[in-house]
């Protein structure tokens, strides 16, 4: 029976979010590159159907190309878990998912995914994303999930572009 209920415990998701139209979005912050002076702009909101929204443009002017979308969830440790699950339907673009395991990090550990047009679950394994910051690699260890504080969408694919990505589960299996 131990065995039971330990497989059962450690087979449980933990759901960091899950969206629909009553979902409060106040501990969801947009951070565009407008923070280093470029112009580009997007927004986050809850969709009549209820899906976590987030879709904007690019612009590279002023040295911009980036939007991100991040959310802060109750600190967690993925210690038992091993992979991010996220439903959700891109523009066919590649976006990056992003997490730290204490806010105050420079860094964040990052995934890179090609979304299609068509509503999909994207299966990211914890040990697979790797430390960066502002574009370069950090040479520590990938991340080991035994903290979780933010998890983060970010595009910026080097050229001017419009985005739309929406996004209706984010779990940890």
């Amino acid at each position: 029976m131990f065995i039971i209920l330990l497989f059962s415990l450690t087979m449980n998701p933990i759901v960091l979010f899950d969206f629909d139209v009553k979902s409060n979005i106040d501990n969801w912050r947009v951070v565009d590159d407008s923070v280093m002076g470029g112009i580009s702009s997007s927004k986050f909101f809850v969709d009549a159907s209820g899906n976590g929204v987030f879709e904007g443009n690019i612009s590279l002017e002023n040295n911009g190309g980036f939007c991100s979308v991040q959310h802060y969830p109750k600190p967690v440790s993925l210690k038992e878990k091993k992979i991010f699950s996220i439903r959700l339907k891109g523009d066919g673009k590649k976006y990056q998912f992003r997490v730290k395991s204490e806010r105050s990090n420079y860094y964040s550990y990052i995934y890179e995914f090609q979304t299609t047009t068509d509503w999909q679950t994207i299966e990211i394994p914890i040990t697979e994303l790797y430390a960066s910051f502002r574009g370069r690699t950090i040479d520590i260890p990938n991340y080991d999930g035994v903290s979780l504080e933010e998890i983060a969408f970010l595009v910026g694919n080097k050229k001017k572009e419009d985005f739309q990505l929406l996004i209706d589960k984010i779990e940890v299996k």
